[in-house]
């Protein structure tokens, strides 16, 4: 499917899609050579947490992000378990993001680990955004000892739909009068943005591939999945008008804690909450960023979540801020025991975010993982 039929002269947009290998975990073996071609995983221990990524090695072993980590040491009893570096993860990212501006300034990264770029008109002055695409993963494994796959396509739900086509350290494309019958043999599962439990109720609804989603029409579509229904509609034919957005628009700035231990008492909770919140005024400080909404999130330790909010008619400074998140944590009795602790502000004095990544980063307290 590599090839360079994508160098026809419409103005066909020309996106790609870079996606790190298993980037936290690949960041561990590559700084810790003990720890290469073994099955490793980052977040969590043995006995609690949730793994935030998982080699492919240990994947091998059905060990895979999001899962608790005490099912995955059941998986693999010898499972090496690294805590998180986010430092670092920031500091490759860094590095990564230097060399997709050696060739556009239209980057739009979706996490410390994947990018969208737009190479139409690149400063490299190359007309294949296939050749881009190979230059570029060869520069990240020169400079960082990482590997990356890439997707190229005309839009973006096509190349980040390639982009997984080969991994791990693979590219593949997708080319505009491939795009539909691409689509149709598509699984369900395996189209971007549609997730476990919408697969699951568009296959009871005969929904199984792409084929079979384009024999039913807009109305019946947006009747069954509301608004998303008409984004069903138009990426399964290959539509998706979404152009790559350098500046991400920022919601909400918050920081959070996932403890190795439940915090049982209002004591516990309010000291464990300030640092949270210093993080919090940290980044508000870092990046110019007011918000007129405090929200404080609980996750309890059956996994519930509970969230408690409070709006201002004025921005309210750090002295306010706390005494907010305070008010909310007294707000009512805390029910159970709490193993998460998270502390945000959303309606934002901004549009646009320049410093940040567009996701939020957990705060890598030693009490994350020990």
């Amino acid at each position: 499917m590599e090839n360079d039929q994508f160098q026809h002269s419409s103005p066909t947009r020309k996106i790609i899609h870079v996606d790190m290998d298993a980037f936290y975990a690949s960041v561990e073996q590559l700084d810790h050579p003990e720890w290469r071609g073994k099955p490793l995983v980052v977040g969590g221990n043995a006995a609690r947490g949730v793994v935030a990524a998982a080699s492919y090695e240990a994947r091998k072993y059905g060990i895979h992000s999001a899962m608790s980590s005490v099912l995955a040491a059941r998986k693999y009893p010898q499972l090496i378990f690294a805590k998180p570096r986010f430092d670092r993860y920031k500091e490759l990212s860094l590095q990564i993001r230097e060399i997709f501006y050696e060739y556009t300034d239209l980057v739009e990264p979706l996490s410390l680990d994947e990018a969208f770029l737009d190479v139409t008109e690149n400063k490299m002055g190359l007309k294949s955004a296939i050749l881009i695409a190979r230059q570029i993963r060869e520069k990240i494994k020169i400079k960082t000892g990482l590997n990356a796959s890439a997707g190229v396509s005309y839009n973006k739900f096509l190349a980040k739909t390639a982009s997984d086509l080969n991994k791990p350290n693979g590219q593949a494309v997708i080319l505009p009068d491939e795009a539909e019958s691409f689509l149709e043999k598509l699984p369900i599962g395996k189209f971007f943005g549609i997730g476990k439990v919408t697969a699951e109720k568009m296959q009871k609804l005969g929904i199984h591939n792409g084929k079979d989603l384009k024999e039913y029409s807009l109305q019946f579509l947006t009747k069954k999945f509301g608004k998303s229904g008409l984004h069903y509609f138009n990426i399964v034919r290959g539509i998706h008008l979404s152009e790559v957005q350098p500046h991400r628009i920022r919601k909400s700035l918050s920081a959070e804690n996932t403890f190795e231990k439940d915090l049982i008492t209002l004591a516990e909770l309010e000291e464990n909450l300030h640092p949270i919140f210093k993080e919090v005024v940290r980044r508000l400080e870092k990046s110019g960023i007011k918000g007129r909404t405090v929200t404080l999130k609980l996750k309890f330790a059956d996994f519930t979540l509970q969230t408690r909010s409070k709006t201002l008619d004025q921005y309210p400074n750090e002295d306010a801020i706390w005494n907010l998140a305070l008010e909310l944590l007294h707000q009512e009795t805390i029910p159970k025991p709490v193993r998460l602790l998270g502390l945000g502000l959303s309606n934002l004095n901004i549009t646009e975010e320049h410093e940040h990544f567009g996701e939020q980063l957990k705060i890598p307290f030693d009490s994350l993982v020990k």
